[in-house]
């Protein structure tokens, strides 16, 4: 696929094994792993950085190569289900914060236009993403702005 705002195309990810079940090496408990996860969100971290928090720390020593197959839910899943959810989510959020940098930087140094196009696109990607989670994550009248994006980021 091709990439949003270059004329290049994207590079290929790495793939997940095509297995069903957990490796019998990685033996522990659900509810460890979910307590795990909540313990992590409520130190502020992101979905994806828990999991690869408990893929390199693991729980209790022992690495947990795929959560969704030692718990049977997604790291999110497990996030709602304890209401430890962050009120934006994760990609949104990292959007935001880089618009508000790149912001920032452009108040300081006008003639940047190199950084004046990566906002723009930013900004387009934001506007893109909200009508996506419009309704389901975020609320319904949310409109993206320097000043409600700053505001977001603070709480």
């Amino acid at each position: 696929m091709a990439r949003m705002h270059t004329r290049r195309r994207g590079s290929s990810g790495s793939d997940k094994p095509a297995t069903d079940e957990n490796p019998e090496w990685s033996d522990v408990d659900a509810e460890d792993i979910e307590s795990r996860v909540v313990e992590l969100a409520e130190q502020g971290e992101d979905p994806s950085v828990i999991g690869i928090k408990l893929r390199d720390e693991g729980v209790k020593g022992v690495p947990v190569p795929d959560v969704k197959l030692a718990t049977g839910k997604k790291i999110t899943e497990i996030l709602e289900e304890h209401d430890a959810e962050s009120d934006l989510p994760e990609d949104l959020r990292h959007l935001l914060a880089r618009a508000v940098r790149l912001r920032e930087h452009m108040a300081e140094n006008g003639q940047d236009h190199q950084n004046k196009r990566a906002l723009q696109n930013t900004e387009s990607k934001i506007r893109r993403l909200a009508n996506y989670y419009r309704g389901d994550e975020i609320d319904e009248d949310f409109v993206y702005t320097y000043e409600n994006a700053a505001e977001l980021l603070e709480e």
